[in-house]
């Protein structure tokens, strides 16, 4: 089969990539996993499995030995390293078959696995690796295609399997993956020699090949022939999920649900813990919920397990219709409130009936992956990744539940089958390893004038400590230059004119979008103009008040809006000036504007105290190293005032603070962190950071 002849499936394979590799079959597997892990109809992110087997010296022995690689625990293959998989000596791993004592014994094979590590530099050996071990072959692919998921998931799934490969595809059984299930894959291949890989019922696709090329394309063949079969078959039946119910709102209007939706759906489901969220109204999508079958669908629940470990079962489906309007909270939330208090019911329920002795606690019963008919798809978890990941699951279990309905009939795990998979104990290691969350995780934060200097820097700060950040700005350019500081999943932008109610209404509804609402805001968008009383002008007072303080104001009054209707607090911080409490030369406007930003933030924390919304502010003085203000006019006017010349003022204002120290932004988004990220008792307070100066003590 040639590259043109897929359809299905992205061939990816680069022959110069390939070829500058050599003979290291470590590198080409390598390879091979990241570009099948490129692909989400072959793979999603964390899911499947990739091995090869290479002859290696034994270091005690110096003899030959065949030792096999493959992704460790935890690992996802689209961005699989050298330092993400495992070596181990395939003789010792076979040879546990003379050890294992049955079902019941699977736990326990899980810490032999360890007895058998060649590379003393692996991670931790995956659940997988007998399955991969106890086959022959030098290269093998387990991946979860939607396509093969499907098949596996179909009513009379090895039927099926048999009409579209004939003899040359093995068939198992739906079991729960360990050792086991590595015996029966090596006895369905003793009993069906010569097949090119093994069907695994409700769960995926095992395929192989002499070399890395071999069983990437054999891969690709396998998932395109099912593809094939599938899309065929949907053709032949004229409609899909029993046809459309009803019709999904315009583009714009189902963005604007969700923007008014996704905080009060956030913090619903922020009841235990709270969480971050995600939107898609892709067409694949907007097909399945829109459709008649959707009804009896969803509540069977995904079939493979990598799909419900993190979508959970099954979603909450809401029936509000597309013309409820979703600005009117109190309504709103009168109709969504009981589904959520019926879904979290029904889990604890599902909990009670299937847990056994040695299960771990119940976990957050809240809903994952939340549908509203017409609009779209949400889903909340505990950072974006997560919550992107998860929505990019379901729509893998979307495709497997119309392409399984296309074939036969759609089946799904047993309750207690899936509850295995899901309190399985070695899972709840996996869980208790994660690494400690950071101060700010599970937050989104916006931040007004962040292109550049004290914005950027309090972006970062707050990006660093784990919060999600929503860069806003008048400048596009710097926005985007500043976007590509952050590594995926953490940032977003909006261009902003806080001068304008409706753009700052804009770029709230893209914190929403993105992450599901906002918990920090700051404003630290300004600009200083510096002249004596005669010369201020009409445009220059009035240009400080509309940035500095009417911003402010409009900023806090939407944030508001969002924090309540999330019902989890919030931080609102205030970037003024050590002007706003000094009484300065040639600084009537800006001086002036600084302090009503300053009793603004003590008026806001008095009316938001019962909200748990508190407000603060930070109050900078002479940060001129990388400070977008002391660009230009601002910066002549201060030396000026004082007599000295622009190139003197950084020495100036360092000499003149009692530490003799120059103010970087990064101090000040020290001062920002401090009040969100620690001082979570504080409002109304003023932090100087500003190197101590005597007269701007606010005691």
């Amino acid at each position: 089969m040639n590259t043109k002849t897929f359809k299905h499936v992205d061939f990816l394979w680069d022959e110069k990539k390939a070829d500058a590799l050599g003979d290291d079959q470590v590198a080409l597997f390598l390879y091979r996993s990241n570009i099948l892990g490129a692909d989400l109809r072959i793979t999603n992110y964390g899911g499947g499995n990739t091995s090869c087997k290479t002859i290696e010296k034994d270091p005690l022995t110096n003899e030959d030995v065949e030792v096999m690689w493959i992704k460790g625990s935890g690992g996802d293959i689209g961005t699989l390293t050298k330092a993400g998989i495992a070596g181990l000596y395939t003789e010792r791993l076979r040879n546990l078959k003379n050890v294992y004592g049955g079902l019941q014994n699977e736990d326990r094979m899980v810490g032999l696995f360890n007895h058998c590590i060649y590379d003393l530099d692996s991670k931790a050996p995956s659940i997988d690796t007998p399955l991969h071990g106890l086959l022959p072959f030098k290269h093998i692919d387990h991946l979860h295609p939607d396509a093969l998921i499907a098949v596996a998931a179909a009513k009379d799934s090895e039927k099926v399997t048999k009409e579209i490969w004939g003899d040359t595809m093995g068939w198992v059984p739906w079991q729960r993956p360990g050792f086991d299930l590595g015996l029966q894959l090596e006895k369905c291949l003793n009993d069906n020699p010569g097949i090119r890989g093994i069907v695994l019922g409700s769960h995926g696709l095992f395929t192989w090949g002499d070399t890395s090329y071999e069983s990437y394309i054999n891969s690709l063949e396998v998932i395109e022939m099912a593809s094939e079969y599938i899309e065929k078959k949907i053709k032949d039946n004229g409609s899909v999920f029993g046809g459309e119910k009803l019709k999904s709102l315009p583009k714009e209007g189902r963005l604007e649900k969700a923007a008014q939706l996704m905080p009060m759906l956030r913090g619903l489901c922020s009841s235990e813990d709270r969480m971050i969220g995600h939107f898609n109204d892709s067409d694949v999508v907007l097909q399945y919920i829109n459709s008649n079958d959707l009804e009896r669908l969803a509540p069977m629940g995904t079939s493979c397990p990598d799909h419900f470990l993190r979508t959970k079962i099954q979603p909450l489906i809401l029936n509000l219709g597309t013309d409820a309007d979703a600005s009117d909270t109190e309504t709103i939330l009168k109709k969504v409130k009981p589904s959520f208090e019926q879904y979290r019911q029904e889990y604890k329920d599902y909990y009670e009936t299937c847990k056994k002795g040695n299960s771990p606690a119940m976990r957050d019963p809240n809903p994952v992956i939340i549908i509203y008919p017409g609009v779209g798809m949400f889903s909340f978890a505990k950072n974006k990744q997560t919550a992107r990941v998860a929505n990019e699951f379901y729509v893998n279990a979307i495709n497997v539940m119309r392409g399984a309905e296309a074939m036969t009939e759609y089946t799904s795990l047993p309750r207690q089958e899936a509850f295995d998979i899901e309190y399985w104990l070695l899972e709840e290691a996996k869980l208790q390893r994660m690494p400690k969350e950071k101060p700010l995780s599970r937050k989104v934060a916006l931040i007004t004038g962040a292109g550049g200097g004290i914005g950027k820097a309090i972006a970062d700060k707050l990006a660093s400590e784990g919060a999600n950040v929503v860069l806003t700005d008048i400048a596009e350019d710097r926005l985007k230059e500043a976007l590509a500081t952050y590594p995926g999943d953490t940032a977003s932008y909006a261009i902003c004119d806080v001068t304008k109610t409706e753009s700052i209404t804009t770029a709230y509804k893209k914190a929403c979008i993105d992450f599901g609402g906002v918990d920090i805001v700051v404003h630290s968008a300004g600009l200083a103009i510096s002249k004596p009383l005669e010369e201020t002008t009409e445009k220059d007072w009035d240009i400080l008040q509309n940035v500095l303080v009417k911003g402010q104001f409009e900023l806090a009054k939407q944030a508001v809006g969002i924090m309540r209707r999330q019902d989890l607090g919030g931080d609102i911080i205030h970037i003024a000036s050590k002007n706003g409490l000094v009484s300065g030369p040639n600084n009537v406007a800006y001086g002036t504007a600084k302090a009503a930003q300053q009793h603004m933030t003590r008026l806001l924390a008095a009316e938001l105290g019962g909200d748990h919304i508190r407000v603060n502010t930070v109050n900078p003085d002479g940060v001129i190293v990388g400070s977008k203000i002391w660009e230009g006019d601002w910066a002549e006017g201060r030396a000026k005032a004082y007599g000295i010349t622009v190139e003197e003022l950084p020495a100036h204002y360092a000499k003149r603070n009692l530490l003799n120290e120059i103010i970087y932004p990064a101090d000040i988004a020290n001062g920002v962190f401090a009040l969100v990220g620690i001082l979570d008792k504080s409002t109304g307070n003023i932090i100087n950071v500003d190197g101590g100066m005597a007269n701007a003590f606010v005691r």
